[in-house]
């Protein structure tokens, strides 16, 4: 006779408007009038989604209970994979607030789960480290514009996969994992201010779990500058170039005395500024009928090309331009960081994601 899997204890938390500021260029969703204002840009909200792919492997999870708070906070993406929540506390629908994650993540944490598992970005994570600190084991679902932090999963999937083998009991390593965010506002002025909040107790599994970003180092910019000459010398007539976040991009704006934002994405034809700190509804209007590359370079120590601080070239900006207009850029200091780990995409189209694995030539 079989001995039954012992019962298991799940903490979920969506963060509603986790994300909602990225597609439409906001750098960030943190504060009721950026949400206010991505909402009149026409954002829509993807937490819920990316919560929802995360939850999916822990359906075969056996003898599991799913403690969550009500609606849009976690309750809503339990019944649409086909499982049951345990609703706990109390939200006001359309109005959730961060003060909602830290008291769901207090009330959960005394209901004696085994793993909280969390939707949402840096700033989430910050309130997730204000409310429980290291004394219990949690998980990011990759959901927020920017994810610096090292506590989140590569993509929704792996956060599940990860958060159900760690429940089975397959994953048994927890590292300490820093809890990272950036002040907005100044981000929005094109500086960039990181600060270090503290350390989640976090399930680890190498592949699954993003690394910390790091910063370009000082020695660099001789190397971004023979990269953005290269790229500036083969720079073709006519075409537009989508130029993305991060300094060694902005080393080719540079080199054809143009400026660029910081935090942002910029598009340039025949060595002219044609739009200043895009969205993604500016670049489908710039795309129509018209050919273009898309310049990005992998974010440092994690790797990722596109998903994280970028999502104004989203899933359908992408196939309009399509793979093999794709340039990449990366001084070697950068990939040598990657130690052997490879480049990563969360688009939040698993199509797209997976038209661009494989193989891609980097200039460096």
């Amino acid at each position: 006779m079989m001995t039954p899997s012992p019962s298991k204890k799940l903490g979920l938390i969506v963060n509603p408007v986790a994300g909602l500021g990225g597609r439409v260029g906001l750098k960030g969703s943190d504060g009721i009038e950026v949400q206010r204002k991505a909402c009149g840009l026409g954002a829509v909200p993807q937490a819920g989604e990316r919560a929802r792919q995360a939850l999916v492997p822990l359906t075969t999870v056996d003898n599991l209970t799913i403690i969550t708070f009500p609606a849009e906070m976690g309750a809503d993406v339990v019944r649409a994979v086909g499982l049951t929540p345990t609703v706990i506390g109390d939200i006001q629908p359309g109005a959730t607030t961060a003060q909602d994650t830290r008291d769901a993540a207090r009330m959960m944490e005394a209901s004696g789960v085994d793993l909280l598992l969390f939707a949402g970005g840096d700033g989430t994570a910050r309130d997730i480290y204000a409310a429980v600190g290291d004394r219990l084991p949690a998980l990011g679902i990759p959901a927020g514009v920017k994810i610096h932090s090292a506590v989140f999963g590569t993509t929704p999937l792996s956060a599940g996969e990860l958060a159900a083998a760690y429940l089975r009991g397959q994953a048994t390593t927890l590292r300490e994992a820093e809890v990272m965010d950036i002040d907005e506002e100044a981000v929005r002025r094109g500086v960039v201010s990181a600060r270090l909040y503290g350390y989640l107790k976090i399930p680890y599994q190498r592949r699954l779990v993003q690394s910390l970003k790091a910063a370009s180092g000082p020695g660099e910019q001789g190397a971004m500058a023979a990269i953005a000459a290269a790229v500036a010398d083969r720079m073709q007539p006519g075409v537009l170039y989508i130029l993305g976040p991060g300094t060694t991009v902005r080393a080719i704006a540079d080199e054809l005395g143009l400026p660029k934002t910081l935090i942002g994405v910029d598009v340039v034809r025949d060595r002219q500024l044609v739009a200043a700190d895009v969205n993604e509804a500016d670049l489908l209007t710039l795309l129509d009928g018209q050919p273009a590359r898309v310049v990005v370079t992998p974010i440092g120590g994690q790797g990722f090309l596109f998903g994280r601080g970028n999502q104004q070239i989203s899933p359908r900006v992408i196939a309009r331009v399509g793979r093999e207009n794709i340039i990449v850029v990366a001084t070697r200091t950068k990939i040598y960081a990657l130690q052997g780990r490879p480049l990563l995409v969360d688009t939040g189209d698993p199509a797209v994601d997976a038209a661009l694995s494989g193989y891609i030539r980097i200039i460096t």
